[in-house]
């Protein structure tokens, strides 16, 4: 789509809006209009996903939308002689715009998502070199081993390729800490470490002092290396075989390439996944932001460093004095330095790594609490929008990506809204059930169904609603942390593999539960409120309503912090390959169904292994990623049989207290 049709798209998307916005019709005739709207929107839905249909589909919720706004403009606020009403009906005002000027924001972002196409790169010749970066704080060493032998594994010339553990948790401050327990824990880890690399033929570097945090401690293994290209992989990442391979031909074909980024796929679920048990049926909670965001980004050349599962380009990094680390989100940082400096980047939707995410409630809200104060220094400290060298996309893409942070404001404001009338009587949104029925439910189903068109096969209605409440309570907070001291924010490692022994409350429940008890009380109190003041009855139905809905998602967040039980440590990833399970210096044939770093669930085909006692059993499985792929074997023990529909199938475990380096990963 060229930038022509896109002028065109949005000027016929203005058109739309104001003439709709020009018409003076009441509640009835603006339930005809959208509603006729919608109906529009719902022939369109089926037929077009792409170009002009999509572009119209667009222009039609835009024009529900905008009637809206005209509405609520001008209709709804309460008296300005009546300052207890106007003062938090102009909040609530302000937040609603700054809702509606997102989703225009957002629609610009991703208006045309780019697809690009596959490049290889088949004469080893013209490969670049490449350094592996792989920096690590806390994690174990069962856990790196994973990452690394997978990094060396991969497909490239073992000439052109070097793999580096950057161990922060090993260097000299730590080793010579006052503390003679911090200096023994830092001691053995280095040693453990450094056996480890030279055990998989990997660097191990680390350096003289904790400074900086990530961006320090790459920005330290620079120097120190020499490859055109650095990998970055999280200690939990690790990458498929054809990593390099799929990625590399980018930084051939375009000299003024920094940065070629591809998605983060996990292994795992999410604490809000797990504890609702929605992983394995619903998309998971990052598509959205790699399946569609991202590819719109990269239409405005304004992709971004996700600090992992990224290849960036040694001359750019050096051009730019190396990785940002003013902010905790050093990725979008520096991706941010680089785009300005007149630099280009590109975005790969082909899953490259396995990672793991946070399997606690509370890593997850560090997790996100550390992002969303990283995005608010980068808008405080480096504001984009009045950045030297972006283009005027580039600068509307990265106020997105930090503004979309703030969605913890209006999520917690629309809760609190409904409560201000229900309790203090106070008349802040003037609308009878007419007129919320036809301007604000049918923006509403106007809106849910834009959503859902742009990001139905990525993101189940309503769950992005649960989300952001239930990150929303704490992330306030770190908002109004990152505006009183924008400096002050230090990085926080998010801990990994993690188990829990038993179900319990996570330990930051206890909010949750006292804003469900507050709604709850509310909703009882605008019943009784409706069935003992008739006269209010349109406004508090309208109140009651709101609320209602506030209810239902606070009642979901307490299912997300009541803690499942995580007791396995190595996660799991489904295949179905074939391999040879060798017993006793027997061979049987069996079919791989999933892979970890610590075993494998195989299914026998044909002949069944005879074992006196299950984990007693030792012998090796082998297994082949493909025809002409080099075999993986290991040294396993059989530690139990399971029965189901399908027969007989075998829990191995690894015998081998590392991962082998054989030139595959099970990844």
């Amino acid at each position: 789509m060229t930038s022509r049709l896109l002028t065109v798209a949005f000027a016929l998307a203005a058109l739309v809006f104001l003439a709709l916005v020009a018409q003076p019709v009441g509640a009835a005739g603006q339930l005809v209009v959208g509603m006729t709207l919608v109906a529009a929107m719902l022939l369109i839905w089926p037929l077009a996903r792409k170009g002009a249909g999509r572009l119209l589909f667009v222009a039609l919720a835009l024009g529900v939308v905008g009637r809206y706004v005209y509405w609520r403009s001008t209709s709804t606020l309460p008296d300005p002689s009546d300052l207890v009403d106007f003062i938090p009906g102009v909040l609530l005002y302000g937040v609603e715009m700054f809702s509606v000027l997102m989703l225009f924001v957002s629609l610009f972002v991703i208006a045309d998502p780019k697809e690009r196409a596959e490049i290889r790169v088949d004469d080893d010749a013209d490969l670049p070199t490449v350094d592996v970066f792989v920096p690590s704080y806390n994690e174990s060493a069962d856990l790196l081993a994973t990452t690394l032998a997978a990094a060396v594994a991969m497909d490239y010339p073992a000439e052109k390729l070097r793999v580096y553990l950057l161990d922060d948790g090993g260097t000299d401050q730590k080793c010579q800490s006052d503390d003679p327990v911090t200096a023994h824990a830092a001691r053995a880890r280095r040693t453990e470490l450094r056996e480890l690399c030279r055990d998989l033929g990997v660097t191990y570097l680390t350096r003289e002092k904790n400074v900086s945090a990530k961006a320090g401690n790459m920005n330290a293994a620079l120097p120190r290396t020499t490859g055109d290209l650095v990998a970055v992989f999280d200690a939990d990442h690790a990458p498929v075989r054809s990593f390099l391979r799929l990625t590399v031909g980018h930084f051939l074909e375009d000299p003024r390439l920094f940065l070629v980024q591809t998605p983060h796929f996990f292994l795992n679920p999410d604490p809000i996944e797990k504890n609702l048990s929605l992983f394995k049926s619903m998309p998971s909670e990052n598509e959205m932001f790699y399946g569609v965001i991202q590819k719109g980004l990269d239409r405005w050349n304004s992709a971004f460093f996700c600090g992992s599962a990224a290849l960036l380009r040694r001359a750019a990094l050096e051009d730019a004095g190396g990785f940002d680390g003013v902010t905790i989100t050093e990725d979008c940082e520096t991706a941010l330095t680089l785009h300005a400096r007149g630099w280009n980047s590109r975005y790969i939707d082909t899953p490259l790594i396995a990672g793991l995410q946070p399997e606690t409630f509370s890593s997850f809200i560090g997790q996100r609490s550390r992002w969303c104060r990283g995005m608010m220094q980068i808008l405080i400290l480096k504001n984009p929008l009045f950045r030297a060298g972006l283009s005027l996309a580039q600068r509307v893409c990265y106020l997105s990506s930090s503004l979309f942070w703030l969605f913890s404001i209006t999520r917690m404001t629309f809760v609190v809204a409904p409560l201000l009338h229900i309790f203090f009587s106070l008349e802040i949104y003037e609308a009878n059930l007419q007129e919320f029925i036809a301007y604000t439910c049918v923006y509403m189903l106007a809106n849910m169904m834009l959503q859902n068109y742009l990001f139905g096969r990525v993101r189940w209605p309503w769950m992005s609603e649960l989300y952001e409440y239930v990150q929303s309570v704490y992330l306030t907070r770190a908002i109004v942390s990152v505006v009183l001291n924008p400096r002050r924010p230090t990085f926080n490692v998010t801990a990994k593999g993690l188990t829990l022994d038993r179900e319990q409350l996570s330990e930051f429940a206890l909010p949750y539960f006292a804003i469900f008890g507050l709604l709850l009380v509310a909703a009882g109190v605008a019943g009784l409120r409706w069935w003992m003041e008739p006269a209010s009855r349109d406004l508090l139905a309208v109140v009651g309503l709101w609320n209602g809905l506030n209810l239902l998602i606070a009642g979901l967040a307490l299912g997300v912090v009541s803690e499942r039980a995580e007791r396995r440590r190595n996660q799991r990833l489904d295949i179905s390959r074939k391999g040879v399970l060798t017993l006793a210096g027997t061979p049987f044939p069996v079919l791989v169904e999933d892979v970890s770093s610590g075993g494998a669930r195989v299914r026998p085909l044909g002949q069944r292994p005879q074992m006196a006692r299950v984990g007693g059993s030792i012998g090796s499985l082998s297994i082949q990623s493909g025809e002409t792929a080099a075999i993986t074997t290991l040294n396993v023990a059989v530690r139990r049989n399971v029965h189901d529909e399908r027969g007989l199938s075998l829990g191995a475990s690894s015998s081998n207290c590392r991962p082998p380096s054989t030139g595959s990963s099970p990844t």
